[in-house]
């Protein structure tokens, strides 16, 4: 049955980007909670997207490198890690981490499949073949 709850996962979606701006709106909270300027955060947002260079390797290989970076529980465990040592810069990174990928998810950009930088666990993105 097309459209059902159970089988159509368009549904979630809203869901999930509601989710991704809470996790944006925490990781800028993080980041100015830290005493830095918001145009650094504007500035240090796209840093993560460098971890598309894996792609260079195939698409395993960048999946993996893309998934480790924009996964929120890296940005939670480097958040997590500058603040119980003390250390600025590692805490900032890793509320910029979580605040990408949070954006990334109100875009509707998921983790990578590692067939394809188009799969994601939110479903394709880009052009339909």
């Amino acid at each position: 049955m097309t459209g059902d709850a159970t089988t159509d996962p368009a549904w979630i979606r809203p869901w999930l980007r509601a989710e991704g701006a809470a996790a944006f709106a925490a990781g800028l909270a993080g980041f100015l909670f830290l005493g830095l300027p918001w145009w650094a955060f504007a500035l240090l947002l796209i840093v993560p997207d460098v971890s598309m260079v894996g792609y260079l390797r195939g698409p395993r290989i960048g999946a993996i490198l893309y998934n480790v970076v924009h996964d929120l529980a890296t940005g939670v465990a480097v958040a997590g890690v500058g603040l119980a040592i003390g250390s600025l810069p590692l805490a900032a990174a890793g509320a910029i981490l979580v605040a990408h990928s949070g954006m990334d998810r109100i875009a509707g950009y998921g983790l990578k499949y590692p067939d394809s930088f188009q799969n994601t666990h939110l479903g394709r993105i880009g052009r339909r073949r």
